[in-house]
């Protein structure tokens, strides 16, 4: 990666490290307030953003791949000149006033929001450098499930449901096994809600085998097409040529460990107020917002962009010289989701907003075989429409 050059002037910084769904959202909204007096500079590896909730699906459906990267050289061309810049680098050092990269001079920053993510097993989130490998890396999942005949998706969480149905519902004849380790898949939401997604199920002709565990080898399952037993916690065993994991989302927190590791929890998630500051006071100018936070909100995009908003509004109120005291917190909400159960079936839910309430639902026919991507392209590269760039 080449030695990153930032541009010169005299506003301080405001850094964002992270672009996905909630650094990007905290740049676009703090650059849109701050700019006349600071610069909002992101932070990212990557060259494209990850629209990761189109990667399940592109993963399995052909043709749409390259629309899951969107280059961040678009993303913010509508704010003021000079009010944003983008470095592709990765941060390996927090100080109380600088952050240090893998390549380049360090940043100052008057203000640091870290929007870090979570990260899981492929394809429901990728380590790949640009959007050629990104790419290349889905076609060959692509190409692994097409020649597959008895495909085992390991986690009822939403990436193995929408993997499971949207493979069944491509592949009619292959035979699904969805594994999960509770009674219940997307166990966090109302009961009401399992059952939905296993009617789902039982219509596509997905087996699901609930209350069981994978025993993973230490070397991991084959992936050159052969067959192969999987075993399970229970003593049992299914017969696959192919299994795809969906379990688990481990924070991926930059080196905090050099400025507040107490604001580190057990679980590797960092440790915040309501105001989204670092829950250690000594640092009122750093944020930690999105799913690497530990908040109790529902990990989704959802409640990141909610939490920029909180960020911007709190960075900016700093900035005229108000106290903690006055800030803005981030608010308690029911958790809801919008999941698709095979090519055009989607799943709108909401948990009940009390504990004796009823949750909402509305199942529907309406989604596109090539998902949200679109959308999501108009969102962050307005008025671009070369989706190979």
């Amino acid at each position: 990666m080449p030695s990153v050059q930032l541009r010169r002037h005299q506003r301080g910084n405001i850094v964002v490290i992270g672009g996905s769904y909630a650094g990007t959202k905290a740049v676009e909204l703090v650059a849109t307030r701050m700019h006349p007096t600071h610069r909002t500079i992101l932070v990212e590896p990557h060259s494209h953003f990850h629209h990761l909730y189109a990667l399940p699906r592109y993963s399995v459906v052909h043709g749409f791949e390259h629309r899951a990267f969107i280059p961040y050289s678009a993303m913010f061309k509508d704010l003021p000149p000079d009010a944003t810049e983008i470095v592709q680098s990765r941060v390996t050092a927090i100080y109380p006033d600088r952050v240090e990269l893998d390549c380049g001079e360090p940043i100052s920053y008057e203000y640091l929001i870290i929007a870090t993510g979570t990260c899981s097993a492929p394809p429901s989130t990728l380590n790949t450098k640009g959007k050629a490998d990104g790419i290349a890396f889905l076609q060959r999942h692509q190409r692994r499930v097409e020649r597959a005949n008895n495909i085992v998706v390991v986690g009822g969480g939403a990436v193995g449901v929408q993997l499971a149905t949207d493979i069944k519902d491509y592949y009619s004849s292959k035979s699904v096994t969805l594994v999960h380790s509770r009674s219940r898949v997307m166990h966090k939401f109302h009961p009401k809600l399992h059952d939905l997604i296993s009617a789902r199920a039982e219509e596509l002709g997905v087996n699901m085998v609930l209350n069981e565990r994978v025993k993973v080898p230490t070397d991991g399952f084959p992936d050159d097409g052969s067959e192969f037993d999987v075993e399970l916690s229970g003593g049992s065993r299914l017969r696959a040529d192919l299994v795809i994991r969906a379990t688990g989302h481990t924070p991926v927190f930059p080196p905090l460990r050099m400025l507040a590791p107490e604001c580190i929890t057990s679980d590797g998630f960092i440790s915040v107020r309501p105001t989204l500051q670092l829950a250690n006071t000594a640092f009122p100018n750093v944020f930690a917002i999105g799913d690497v936070a530990d908040t109790k909100n529902q990990k989704a995009a959802r409640r990141a962009v909610q939490h920029a908003h909180v960020v911007a509004e709190n960075i900016t109120r700093l900035a005229t010289g108000i106290s903690d005291a006055t800030l803005s917190e981030y608010s308690q909400v029911p958790w809801r989701i919008c999941i698709s159960l095979g090519l055009t079936r989607e799943l709108h839910f909401s948990d009940p907003v009390t504990e004796v309430g009823d949750p909402q639902w509305r199942l529907s026919d309406e989604g596109y075989i090539g998902g949200s991507s679109l959308k999501m392209w108009r969102r962050k590269a307005p008025g671009v429409e070369d989706y190979y760039i």
